[in-house]
């Protein structure tokens, strides 16, 4: 009868504990001063987290994808002149080097001799249209003259756009013709409105089909490559607002790349900025803060301030009759401090020693 006796007052002893923990939750626990003393009960404001904000990070600037164009040679030849240099700014069709080309002329050979075979052909297919319609001659030479022309126009439609991609514009096709001639040279110009970022030949260069010339930028906005450390993931959200603070340029964050540096295990972010963009050059490394916003709930605590509750954890937050317990939700934990999602007000001070004492007056346990 002790054993069960024992049982069941442990039983009726638990219950009581859980019901009181219940009702405590939101329950004050009142210690004075001398009392925290006497338990070495000690205090540290709490922190806004530092994962993130009021931190710098290395980034570099870069052209976004489809605002940089390359500007390659249609074909092999000489450069005799350029009309641009890097640094300056071009407008969209305008002119900025020439190229003298010796296959430019075999393709415009070919194409004439082309266009004059496929007139030909054309000719002759009108006159056996009418030898066949009159049963004169055979359909079956009318099929073969009807094949020899669709063979040269298609003949003749490669050799053109042979012609377009050798840089020859639709003007300029428009009037070649045997009797105006050929021209030797290709005018290059630009295909995006921008800055010249790099000239790649110089006057008198002999270059080889492809080879690139100019690469031309549009400044305005640009990309931020940030590395940020990988723990700040949790935090990171599309739209935050990033600053570069030495050179005043801002914009927002625009991706968070899921693929992590492996050699210094950081995060990628990518930030579009809009203002100040012309004070940044691509390819320049420039130190970038990310900004949590007004609305941001996560704060730095030392781990020693957790108390655990089962799944839960809490604080306990000085007040001027001793201490309020809060729960909170930890975001991350790293060496001696924990990032915790939590509703605190500015200058609050959370316990970081005698927190067990603290808890366990709060729970009720050695009460009389």
């Amino acid at each position: 009868m002790n054993a069960i006796a024992r049982v069941l007052n442990l039983v009726f002893i638990s219950t009581i504990y859980l019901n009181f923990v219940g009702s405590a939750q939101a329950a004050d626990v009142v210690m004075t001063a001398s009392q925290q003393q006497s338990l070495g009960v000690t205090v540290t404001p709490v922190g806004k987290n530092t994962m993130l904000s009021s931190r710098r990070f290395p980034a570099e600037i870069v052209v976004p994808v489809g605002q940089e164009r390359v500007v390659s040679a249609p074909q092999s030849g000489l450069i005799d002149q350029l009309f641009v240099a890097a640094g300056q700014q071009v407008k969209v069709g305008q002119p900025i080097a020439h190229l003298t080309s010796a296959d430019l002329l075999r393709l415009q050979k070919d194409y004439l001799l082309a266009m004059t075979q496929n007139k030909l052909s054309a000719k002759s297919l009108t006159r056996d249209a009418e030898l066949f319609k009159d049963g004169i001659i055979p359909q079956r030479r009318f099929l073969d003259t009807e094949s020899a022309h669709e063979a040269s126009s298609a003949s003749l439609a490669q050799l053109k756009q042979a012609l377009r991609l050798a840089g020859m514009g639709a003007e300029e096709l428009s009037r070649l013709n045997p009797s105006t001639g050929m021209t030797s040279g290709i005018t290059l110009t630009a295909p995006i409105a921008g800055q010249v970022l790099e000239q790649m030949v110089t006057t008198g260069q002999r270059v080889d089909t492809a080879m690139p010339i100019y690469r031309i930028g549009r400044l305005n906005p640009l990309w931020l490559e940030i590395h940020a450390p990988l723990e700040g993931l949790p935090f990171v959200k599309i739209g935050m607002p990033v600053l570069v603070p030495k050179l005043q340029a801002s914009g927002k964050l625009v991706a968070v790349i899921r693929s992590v540096n492996k050699a210094d295990q950081t995060l990628h972010l990518r930030a579009e900025i809009t203002q100040g963009a012309e004070k940044l050059s691509p390819g320049q490394f420039v130190e970038a803060e990310i900004s949590l916003g007004s609305e941001a709930k996560h704060f730095s605590v030392p781990k020693s301030a957790l108390a655990r509750q089962g799944a839960k954890a809490l604080v306990f937050v000085q007040i001027s009759k001793g201490f309020r317990p809060q729960e909170v939700t930890v975001i991350s934990e790293e060496g001696d401090d924990a990032v915790v999602d939590a509703k605190f007000q500015e200058g609050e001070k959370v316990a970081v020693s005698g927190v067990s004492a603290i808890k366990g007056t709060w729970l009720g346990l050695g009460a009389e």
